[in-house]
């Protein structure tokens, strides 16, 4: 087995009666290229704020490389952190931002040479001419010079156009591909659904889950959108059938998801008299936004419909 990258123990963070992070349990392996993923106030910036100690722990414990959090001066010699909001000093160009950055955590000048060029950062400009965009480059180039052990990224591309996302994920893997382990925090599933190996789900600063895309992507099983030239049939029938999840009506018809076979769903079709049928499997964001439109009853009733298909 792989030693820990990141270890959490009863995670918990509270604001006065607001609770931000609750009993987060999660181990991330060294050379793993982790997806941390949640909307906005869900708890992904707390969670690397405490594994940083920039903010401490109401309960529990957190593991930076087997070192304590808090350990700051053993922990932070293996981590390089990429925020979603860069704050520069507005007066010195990108070059010498760049050079203070690589005195205070180490770099490997031939790295950061390279970066500039495939992030196509201009370094003789002042931080305060850079666009929202190239401040964000300045952060990625000035923690992947370091090569660090783990790479804390929360919300890295924010800014970033589409080619520069491209260059992002081909540096994240080449980063896997020398051992580094990547914490990827996000609410963009793009970003995450081409370059990470397993992806944590977490919902109002609970973890709802922690699985591998292909899981991920097996839980919602099939889509089936209906039309019929006569009376719809009623959802809350549809519902009672073997394999459905969720009904939602729309005009003329239904879309359906179903988990395992789908034989006695489509014979209710039938009998409706269906006269168009359309099939296909979930992308990651219906699964995704799926775990926060069902109960995890019903999430653990697609998995179980889901095993009792498999032959």
């Amino acid at each position: 087995m792989c030693a820990l990258a990141v270890r959490t123990e009863n995670l918990t963070k509270r604001f006065g009666d607001v609770t931000a992070l609750d009993g987060l349990d999660l181990e991330v392996q060294q050379g793993e290229v982790f997806g941390f993923l949640g909307p906005n106030g869900a708890g992904k910036t707390t969670t690397i704020r405490l594994l940083l100690d920039l903010i401490r722990p109401t309960a529990g414990a957190a593991w930076v490389m087997g070192v304590p959090a808090t350990d700051v001066r053993r922990a932070h010699r293996h981590v390089a952190y990429v925020p979603g909001e860069a704050s520069l000093w507005p007066q010195l160009t990108g070059a010498e931002t760049l050079t203070l950055l690589g005195n205070v955590s180490g770099a490997d000048p031939v790295l950061r040479d390279e970066l500039v060029e495939r992030l196509q950062l201009d370094p003789s400009l002042r931080v305060r001419a850079y666009s929202r965009g190239n401040r964000q480059k300045i952060m990625l180039v000035a923690a992947l010079m370091t090569r660090a052990d783990l790479l804390l990224m929360d919300e890295p591309t924010a800014g970033l156009d589409p080619l520069m996302e491209a260059e992002f994920q081909a540096l994240v893997r080449e980063a896997a591909g020398r051992g580094q382990t990547v914490f990827l925090s996000s609410h963009l599933l793009d970003e995450v659904e081409d370059v990470c190996h397993r992806v944590a789900i977490l919902r109002a600063g609970r973890l709802v889950e922690v699985a591998t895309l292909d899981e991920l992507r097996k839980l919602g099983s099939l889509i089936l959108d209906a039309e019929f030239d006569g009376p719809v049939p009623d959802p809350a029938d549809l519902l009672l059938l073997s394999g459905v999840v969720s009904v939602e009506p729309h005009a003329g018809g239904v879309r359906v998801v179903v988990s395992g076979s789908p034989a006695a769903l489509l014979a209710a079709f039938a009998a409706a008299g269906v006269a168009r049928l359309h099939s296909h499997e979930p992308t990651l964001e219906e699964v995704f936004l799926g775990y926060y439109e069902t109960s995890k009853g019903q999430r653990s009733a697609m998995a179980a419909a889901h095993d009792r298909s498999r032959p």
